[in-house]
């Protein structure tokens, strides 16, 4: 997320909330109704087969009824490209964009310059910056909306996280495994927790991915750079992969943004990537 004066050009913060990023012009809201865009992907046939498909245009983040009840505007589209979108229309008097990083509108130096009423700026995720989109969308045509409308059963599946710490096994129950490529072709599940650093770089190729079970599932609770993101592009493709993920909670997050922002609410220190123009210590 990132903060900065209404009558200032200087970012002034930048933080991420575990499930959702924000930009901010100002921590408070000016008093009045605003004008709030959404940015998301079109669920089409999928949304009639998941009734909490939320994080699509038909869905709105599930935020629509709320925002209106308050006497707001709330536009959703998911036309984001080219000089004549529907997204650019609206720049000049937003107060508030959302986008996903599934479906990403780049805020660029011309977008910002035309958005001349845009406080508060708002990634439903973790962000697009970890994720090579470039090479994915080379990769294929990416229908995120028949993934992502599934609902999964975990009773009677094995769930391998990697990056714990040895000890949780005493403290949950759950068994350690020395070798991350013995664990793999036991789980249905795969989650991601360790940090991006030169060695786990890349660290899930086509043969690490070749090693799980057909039809695994990954959440990548870390940075996209630890996947190959053609191998998993690929392995989406054949079935291999039936689902992957590098989000957590978006839509609540994002509500509880708003919420603070419309209140006026100081943001967790802990969430800031950038405040005062200064990267936050866990960044730097």
């Amino acid at each position: 997320m990132a903060m900065k004066q209404v009558a200032s050009s200087a970012i002034k913060a930048v933080t991420n909330f575990g499930s959702s990023s924000v930009l901010t012009r100002q921590l408070h809201a000016s008093p009045g109704s605003k004008k709030i865009v959404g940015v998301f992907y079109k669920a089409n046939e999928y949304l009639t087969k998941n009734p909490n498909f939320v994080g699509c245009v038909e869905g709105a983040l599930g935020l629509r009824q709320w925002l209106e009840s308050q006497g707001h505007q709330y536009i959703v589209t998911d036309d984001k490209d080219g000089p004549d979108c529907e997204l650019d229309k609206h720049i000049s008097d937003l107060h508030v964009l959302i986008s996903t990083p599934f479906h990403p509108a780049y805020v660029t130096a011309e977008r910002i310059k035309k958005a001349k009423n845009l406080q508060l700026l708002l990634t439903a995720g973790i962000g697009s910056y970890h994720v090579d989109l470039k090479a994915a969308a080379e990769a294929g045509d990416w229908n995120v909306a028949g993934i992502a409308y599934r609902a999964y059963d975990l009773e009677g599946k094995t769930v391998g996280t990697i990056g714990a710490d040895p000890e949780l096994e005493k403290q949950t129950g759950a068994k350690f495994e020395e070798d991350l490529d013995t664990m793999l072709p036991k789980c249905d599940i795969i989650v991601v927790n360790m940090p991006l650093t030169e060695k786990t770089r890349g660290m899930f190729d086509k043969d690490r991915i070749a090693k799980m079970k057909k039809g695994v599932l990954i959440v990548n609770n870390a940075r996209g750079a630890i996947m190959d993101t053609q191998a998993v592009a690929d392995a989406c493709s054949s079935g291999h992969i039936a689902g992957y993920s590098g989000d957590l909670r978006y839509a609540a997050g994002v509500k509880d943004m708003l919420e603070r922002y419309f209140k006026g609410e100081e943001f967790p220190a802990q969430n800031y990537i950038v405040k005062e123009g200064e990267l936050a210590p866990q960044y730097r």
